[in-house]
This record gives C-alpha cells, structure tokens and sequence, in this order.
C-alpha cells in the first residue's frame, strides 16, 4: 500500500500541492486527471524518489519495483541495439546474462579441470537465467517493439539512432515487459499510432501489478482505470471511478456543495442579524450569545476548486465548393525514387465529409494529408481538387512557425493582412481571445491555446476543406472536447489525423486507414471500421477453414460476392452520368464567372468605346444560364448524394 500523507510542494512562489493526502491500494488501477501544471507529474516524480515533498510524507513499501515512463526520456543505455535496450529490462536478469556472457568468454582460457566446475556453473546460471524469464524476456521484448510498429530489420540498429518519439515507443515497451508491481505511465500515448494505442491498451488490460496512468486520453481512461484521481487547486479528489463515472460524480457532488453552502450562508446571515439586532438588549442578549456560539460552530463548506474549461470554438461557415472536393487517381509518392511511400491511391472526398486517418507511423499518414494540401507534389498519378475548393492544412509543426516574440492578434493579422481590423477581431474572439488576450505573447500561449490560434490563422482566409495533422497534440481533454464539437459542427469537409481514439470517434464519421495494400476506405466512424476489421478477420479464417474441408460453403461465399460485384456495377452505371453532369455543370459554371467577371470589369472601365447595351445582354444572358445551370448541379448533385448513400447500406 502507498500513502500520500499531507504532501505539500512548491516551486518558487507556485504551491503546487498543499497537503493532499490520498492512499493507493495495490492491484488498483488510477487515472491521474486535472488541468496542465496541476503537479500531476509531480506526484510521479516522489513515487519514483525523483523529487522530495516540502512538507509530508510519501511512504512506498521498499520492495517495490517501480516501473515509470516519463514525458521525456533520457536514455542510458544509448550504445546499445535497439532490441537489447527493451530486453535488458529487469536488473538481475540483466546482471546475470552479464555474468553469463563473462563465463562463457573465459571458458577456452580454462584448464580442463576449472573448465568442468565453470560449466557447471554456467549451467546453474542459465537454469537460474531461464527461472527468471530471461529468455522469454527477448522474446516479450521482439513481440512489443513489432506491435509498436518497428520493422525486424531495425531491431539491430543502434539504438541513440531512433529518434525521440521512436525511443519512447522502446522505453514503453522496455518498461512493460519488465512486469513492475507499480507501473507509472506519463501521457504514454503522445508519440503512438492509433493501432499502438489500442496495442497498449490490451497489454495494459492483462497488467498484474498496480497501474498509475496521467493521460488526456479518455479512450484509454475509461477503457483501463477503476479510480480517478483528480489533481486540481493544489488538491487532490478521489473518486470510485473510470474518466466518465468521474464526470458525472464530480458534476453531481459540485452540484451537492454548491446548494449545501447556499443554505448554510443563507444560515449564516440570518444568524448573524439576530445577533447584530439583539446583541445589545439585555433582555435578548443570552439569546444573542447563543445565535453566536451557532456561528463559530458552523464549518465552512469546501468547493472544490472550478477547471476552467475553454470557450467553445465557432468556425464560420464555409464557402460554397463542388460536390467532389478532392479526388487522387493512381497517386503515388516516393522520396528516394526507391521506396514508395504511397502507391496506387484512388481517392474521392465528398463534400462535408468527416475522415479520419488511422494506420501505424510510417505508412503515409502526413504524406497523403500534405499531398491532399497541395503540400507535396504526387510523383506519379494526379491531384484534382474540385470546383471553388479551398483549402486550410494545419501540419504538426504549426507551433514552430509562430513566433514566441509576436502578440495573437498581430500573427493573426499577419495571415490575412487582406481583412479589416475588425474582421480580425472578430473571428479571434470566436477562439477565444478577446478583449486583452489578443494582446498575449505567443510564448505565453497553452496548448490549446496555440491550436485555437492555429485555426484561427488559416480560416482567416475562407476555406471548406479542412486538413489537419495530429491537431490533439497538447491540448488537454476540455480543449480536445471543444475542438471535437467545433468540428462536428462544421459544416465544411475535414480530412484529420490523431492517436486520440476518442477523438476520432466523436470528429469523424469516415476512416482513410493506411495498409501495406494501400488507402482502404470505411463509410462509418471508428467503432464500425473497429467492427469491420474484426469481421473480416472472422471471415478470413472462415475461408481458411471452408478452403480446407467444406467446399459448398465457400462456393456460396462466391456467389454471393459474384451478386455484390454485379450489385456494385449496376450502381457504378448508375452513377458514372451523374458524376458526369455534375463535373460538367461545375466546368461551365466556372468559365461562365469568369466571363462575368471580365464583363462586370469592362463595364466599370474608363473606356469611351464601350457598347453600353452589348455588355448589359451579355451580363443578362451569362445570368439565366449560371441560374439554369447551378439549378442542373444541384438536381445532380442531390441524385448522387442519394445514390452514394445507397450504395453504403
């Protein structure tokens, strides 16, 4: 058992915690929650001997084997591969494949004599080596580093040669098969793939020991924990609970203070204009003593202290665009003209669409929303974007190209230096940042703060195409729950990559997932692709099965796959003229504006010779047709959104 025991700490002039005192009690599984800077890792720091409290105690049994993965990683052993890095995992298995490997060095050294007793020895090492699991150890640690997404090939690389978020992917891994009693996990998911993320998930399901989880990942809170620490005001608040119990339960009991103080102060006030009224009476004053007594006896109610959560987010509307908005045919992206990054993609994004990006690092995930962004060139096959289609791209690095020195409004303004002041202003406020905060150093920004900003820049400039990469990265869970809102409101095309799963679950109702196959479209959000893949795996080894000993159940399979591909043709004729009319329609109605732009020009230029009459029929004449034909757009249009969502049922 582990006790807080009034922990108090500051840093400066900061308190951090001001005697918070709670227990953990072994086999328990705790999400730590609260705002960014709350003193959550703090609470890490003194459980693994890290950092010492001003005031208190923190008091874990000494046997304890702790196990912590941290924000950042310093590593220690960095000469080392990458496999032998996550396998030497458990000291005294590591100190005994030392020992062994000494022994069996100097074993063609020996004479004959001293060779047999040190073969014996080394025989009892290695029973001893194989008790404590070190072989299977190897094996655990191969089996995790390929679930996190490193090829075979690279186990042998050096390890200082991975970068940093591939380096914390092994410290994660390192740190799990190492099977701790005490496991501490400091936002473990910030450099995962969203299949690592549901790898680390099962392997956290099946942990033994005791699990402390920091995360402002609420797939991963409600899915592992069954206790919720609350960090928050320099106190701390446990509730019996996963994320969502805790939600609601600290909702209910604010609710509960809230009308509990209420009465007690309408109380107080009355008691205190009794004794304000009679204290200088004598026939009322022992009454008056007595109202006072009542007074000192009453004990103030404690609030827990309110988590600001940040103003809703408004993305204005979106400008008018095609039905199509983006389509890739045969699109193919390599760097070193050896290795394809992306190959043979065919894609069509529909107007208003949600998607979501999922699939391990290293797939293309950045490399199709930057070739989607006009970002990077396609190196074979071909990008259209459709009719009036703009584009906002947010890349991971959006923070770095904001100076720390500029104030929110002037970068802002500095995007769209086109737009009035007042324009600025306004659309800065529908983020959050009104009055003096517009004023506020970027260097001095949160997180979220910084992804409002982000978003802010771009739509500065109208757009109705959404690209957004890893756009969770720093902000908490408030922030991540208003940018998820913002987004389902949107009434624009958005196409987003994220680790966070809720995330995805709420923001998108379509799934792009990267395979070793290609891009593999899901029309339905993240829980139906989940369902999909488990599906397919099921049929899989059906198939397998029918193969191998029940024929006539596979020849039924064929045909009904034979009346789904004559399904899919007949749909495919079906919607091959309407894409057609539509694409036509948005042709004609873009040279028809333009034509109309070089009229309205002619019209208003200093030009003596001008036909006054020829220009005004012209201008009438282009006007009924773009009526006429935007009336033809739309009746197609509305068709193939019909056709298309017969075809996904």
């Amino acid at each position: 058992m582990i006790y807080f025991n009034r922990v108090s700490k500051s840093f400066g002039t900061q308190q951090v915690l001001a005697e918070i005192s709670f227990t953990v009690n072994p086999g328990e599984r705790i999400g730590i929650v609260g705002p960014n800077g709350a003193g959550k890792t703090t609470l890490f720091e003194m459980l693994a001997g890290h950092m010492s409290p001003d005031g208190g105690s923190v008091v874990c049994p000494n046997d304890l084997a702790i196990g912590y993965v941290r924000q950042q990683l310093n590593p220690h052993l960095e000469q080392a591969t990458l496999l032998d890095y996550t396998a030497n995992a458990v000291a005294a298995v590591r100190e005994l494949q030392d020992h062994i490997h000494a022994l069996e060095a100097d074993l063609h050294n020996l004479p004959d004599e001293e060779r047999q007793r040190a073969l014996k020895r080394l025989g009892e090492l290695q029973t001893r080596f194989e008790h404590l699991g070190g072989y299977d150890l190897r094996t655990r640690a191969e089996s995790a580093l390929s679930a996190l997404g490193f090829p075979v090939a690279e186990f042998a690389q050096p390890f200082a040669r991975f970068s940093g978020g591939w380096q914390m992917r092994a410290e994660l891994a390192r740190t799990l098969i190492s099977e701790p009693d005490l496991l501490l996990l400091d936002e473990p998911t910030n450099y995962l793939d969203v299949p690592a993320v549901e790898w680390l998930r099962d392997s956290l399901r099946d942990f033994r020991g005791t699990l402390l989880l920091i995360s402002h990942d609420r797939y991963l809170l409600n899915s592992l924990t069954n206790v919720t620490v609350e960090v928050a005001a320099a106190r701390t608040s446990r509730y019996p609970g996963n994320y969502a119990y805790y939600v609601r339960e600290r909702e209910g009991r604010t609710e509960q203070l809230l009308a509990a103080k209420k009465n007690q102060d309408r109380r107080r006030e009355k008691l205190e204009r009794f004794v304000e009224r009679f204290k200088a009476k004598n026939t009322k004053s022992s009454q008056a003593q007595s109202r006072m007594k009542m007074l000192e006896k009453l004990e103030e109610i404690d609030i827990p202290g309110v988590i600001a959560k940040p103003p809703p987010i408004r993305l204005p509307d979106p400008p008018h665009c095609g039905t199509e908005v983006a389509r890739i045919e045969d699109g193919g992206v390599t760097y070193d003209g050896q290795r394809w990054v992306l190959r043979r993609v065919s894609l069509s994004i529909q107007k208003g669409e949600k998607l979501a990006v999922v699939g391990l690092n290293g797939m293309g995930k950045t490399t199709l929303l930057r070739v989607l962004a006009g970002r990077l060139p396609l190196n074979e096959g071909a990008l259209r974007l459709g009719h009036k289609v703009a584009v906002g791209y947010q890349s991971q690095d959006f923070t770095e190209i904001m100076s720390p020195d500029m104030t929110v409004y002037d970068t802002a303004r500095r995007a769209a230096a086109e737009r009035s002041d007042g324009q600025v202003r306004a659309l800065l406020g529908g983020f959050g940042f009104s009055g003096d905060s517009v004023d506020k150093k970027i260097a001095v920004l949160s997180g979220g703060e910084k992804v409002r900003l982000a978003l802010a820049r771009i739509l500065l400039t109208p757009c109705n195409f959404l690209i957004l990469d890893e756009p969770t990265t720093h902000l908490d869970i408030h922030a991540r729950e208003a940018l998820e809102e913002a987004l389902h409101e949107y009434a624009g095309t958005v196409c987003l990559v994220t680790h966070d799963i809720d995330f995805v679950r709420h923001a998108a109702v379509g799934i792009l997932a990267m395979t070793p196959e290609g891009v593999k479209r899901y029309h339905g959000n993240y829980d139906y692709y989940r369902e999909k893949l488990a599906r397919d795996k099921a049929g899989k080894a059906d198939t397998d099965a029918e193969e191998q000993g029940t024929p006539t159940k596979a020849q039924e399979r064929k045909e009904q796959k034979r009346r789904q591909a004559a399904q899919r043709q007949e749909l495919y004729q079906r919607r091959k003229p309407l894409e057609e009319r539509v694409s036509a329609a948005e042709k004609r109605l873009a040279k028809i504006e333009k034509e109309q732009e070089e009229l309205t020009a002619d019209l208003s230029a200093d030009n003596q010779a001008k036909n006054y009459a020829d220009l005004n029929r012209r201008l009438s004449t282009n006007q009924a047709e773009i009526a006429h034909l935007t009336t033809e757009w739309e009746e197609a249009a509305l068709a193939l959104e019909a056709l298309i969502e017969e075809s996904e049922e």
